[in-house]
């Protein structure tokens, strides 16, 4: 089980995301833009630096809905790959069985 710290600053990431995405892609949208001019688009810029580092998609991790573990997460599941295990060998996921040899 992960850290309960690590999982809420997560979730603290995901909100502010969802809340800032907007506007994020509005500044960036004028950047982008090549017909504005150069002074506007800079303020822009500068707008979007100052922007909490958080809000930003990128900083978000990929933790598992189980145990809230980091690595080893499979993204059509949302679980980790020993999640996967335990909850397969109980028979909790259809159509999934445990191999043994």
């Amino acid at each position: 089980m992960a850290k309960t710290s690590s999982v809420e600053k997560n979730n603290r990431r995901r909100r502010l995301v969802e809340q800032k995405a907007a506007k994020r892609k509005a500044l960036k949208a004028v950047i982008m833009s090549k017909d504005l001019p150069i002074e506007e688009r800079f303020r822009a810029q500068l707008k979007l630096a100052a922007m909490p580092r958080n809000s930003a998609k990128v900083r978000i991790r990929n933790r598992c809905e189980v145990t809230g573990r980091p690595r080893a997460y499979y993204r059509k599941l949302k679980m980790s790959r020993i999640a996967l295990r335990e909850l397969g060998s109980l028979g909790a996921v259809p159509g999934l069985v445990k191999s043994s040899w």
